[in-house]
Protein backbone atom coordinates (compact mmCIF):
# COMPACT_ATOMS: atom_id res chain seq x y z
CA UNK A 1 0.00 0.00 0.00
CA UNK A 2 1.30 3.78 -0.45
CA UNK A 3 0.25 6.61 0.99
CA UNK A 4 0.68 9.80 0.13
CA UNK A 5 0.80 13.04 2.57
CA UNK A 6 1.96 16.15 2.04
CA UNK A 7 5.25 15.83 4.48
CA UNK A 8 5.27 20.00 4.34
CA UNK A 9 2.30 20.47 6.78
CA UNK A 10 3.75 19.96 10.61
CA UNK A 11 0.30 18.90 11.56
CA UNK A 12 0.35 16.23 8.38
CA UNK A 13 3.67 15.04 9.24
CA UNK A 14 3.42 14.98 12.96
CA UNK A 15 0.29 12.45 12.45
CA UNK A 16 2.09 10.55 10.01
CA UNK A 17 5.38 10.50 11.57
CA UNK A 18 3.90 8.31 14.30
CA UNK A 19 2.06 5.76 11.90
CA UNK A 20 5.81 5.42 10.37
CA UNK A 21 7.08 4.24 13.77
CA UNK A 22 5.18 1.18 13.93
CA UNK A 23 7.75 0.34 10.54
CA UNK A 24 4.87 -1.30 8.55
CA UNK A 25 6.55 -3.07 6.18
CA UNK A 26 3.43 -2.95 3.92
CA UNK A 27 3.03 0.47 3.50
CA UNK A 28 5.39 2.77 1.41
CA UNK A 29 5.28 6.80 2.40
CA UNK A 30 5.53 8.62 -0.14
CA UNK A 31 5.87 12.45 0.23
CA UNK A 32 3.61 14.66 -1.88
CA UNK A 33 6.06 17.86 -1.80
CA UNK A 34 7.06 18.73 -5.23
CA UNK A 35 6.49 14.97 -6.75
CA UNK A 36 5.24 14.97 -10.09
CA UNK A 37 5.69 10.94 -9.54
CA UNK A 38 3.09 10.78 -7.28
CA UNK A 39 0.89 13.25 -9.62
CA UNK A 40 0.81 10.13 -11.93
CA UNK A 41 0.80 7.59 -9.92
CA UNK A 42 -2.67 8.56 -8.74
CA UNK A 43 -3.87 10.56 -11.85
CA UNK A 44 -4.22 13.65 -9.20
CA UNK A 45 -2.53 17.20 -9.56
CA UNK A 46 -0.76 18.77 -6.99
CA UNK A 47 -4.00 20.83 -5.55
CA UNK A 48 -5.73 17.60 -5.27
CA UNK A 49 -3.10 16.10 -3.47
CA UNK A 50 -2.06 18.57 -1.14
CA UNK A 51 -6.45 18.66 -0.19
CA UNK A 52 -6.59 15.18 1.03
CA UNK A 53 -4.82 12.06 2.07
CA UNK A 54 -4.44 9.50 -0.60
CA UNK A 55 -3.48 5.74 -0.73
CA UNK A 56 -3.30 3.01 -3.69
CA UNK A 57 -4.37 -0.19 -2.56
CA UNK A 58 -4.53 -2.76 -4.94
CA UNK A 59 -4.65 0.13 -7.90
CA UNK A 60 -7.19 1.71 -6.62
CA UNK A 61 -6.53 5.00 -5.56
CA UNK A 62 -8.50 6.20 -2.10
CA UNK A 63 -8.63 9.43 -0.80
CA UNK A 64 -9.61 11.59 2.48
CA UNK A 65 -11.15 10.04 5.26
CA UNK A 66 -11.45 6.69 3.55
CA UNK A 67 -7.88 6.36 3.32
CA UNK A 68 -7.41 6.52 7.04
CA UNK A 69 -9.43 3.74 7.53
CA UNK A 70 -7.16 1.70 5.38
CA UNK A 71 -3.81 3.03 7.28
CA UNK A 72 -5.35 2.49 10.11
CA UNK A 73 -6.38 -1.36 9.23
CA UNK A 74 -2.97 -2.13 8.70
CA UNK A 75 -1.64 -0.90 11.53
CA UNK A 76 -2.39 -3.18 14.49
CA UNK A 77 -1.81 -0.08 17.13
CA UNK A 78 -4.31 2.11 15.39
CA UNK A 79 -7.05 -0.55 14.48
CA UNK A 80 -9.23 0.19 16.93
CA UNK A 81 -9.62 3.83 15.35
CA UNK A 82 -10.82 1.62 11.90
CA UNK A 83 -13.09 -0.49 13.81
CA UNK A 84 -14.80 2.37 15.26
CA UNK A 85 -14.43 5.34 12.59
CA UNK A 86 -15.88 2.51 9.77
CA UNK A 87 -19.02 1.96 11.48
CA UNK A 88 -21.63 3.87 9.19
CA UNK A 89 -23.12 7.27 11.42
CA UNK A 90 -19.46 7.71 12.47
CA UNK A 91 -17.94 7.52 9.39
CA UNK A 92 -20.84 10.15 7.80
CA UNK A 93 -19.14 12.34 10.81
CA UNK A 94 -15.72 12.03 10.63
CA UNK A 95 -15.75 12.44 6.96
CA UNK A 96 -17.71 15.95 6.96
CA UNK A 97 -15.02 16.59 9.72
CA UNK A 98 -12.23 15.66 7.74
CA UNK A 99 -13.05 17.92 5.27
CA UNK A 100 -13.69 20.88 7.17
CA UNK A 101 -9.99 20.25 8.84
CA UNK A 102 -8.99 18.96 5.28
CA UNK A 103 -9.38 22.35 3.38
CA UNK A 104 -8.46 24.59 6.44
CA UNK A 105 -5.05 22.55 6.15
CA UNK A 106 -5.07 23.06 2.24
CA UNK A 107 -5.58 26.99 2.70
CA UNK A 108 -2.79 27.24 5.30
CA UNK A 109 -0.37 24.81 2.81
CA UNK A 110 -1.45 25.87 -0.58
CA UNK A 111 1.43 28.64 -0.50
CA UNK A 112 3.97 26.00 -1.64
CA UNK A 113 2.00 25.50 -4.96
CA UNK A 114 3.43 28.67 -6.15
CA UNK A 115 7.15 27.90 -5.62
Amino acid sequence: MKVYFNNSCKICRAEINLYKKENIKEIDWIDITKNSLAQKETSRNDKELLRRLHVIEENKVIEGAEAFLYVWKKIPKYKFLYSFFKLPIVFTLFKFGYEIVAYFLYLKNKKQLKN
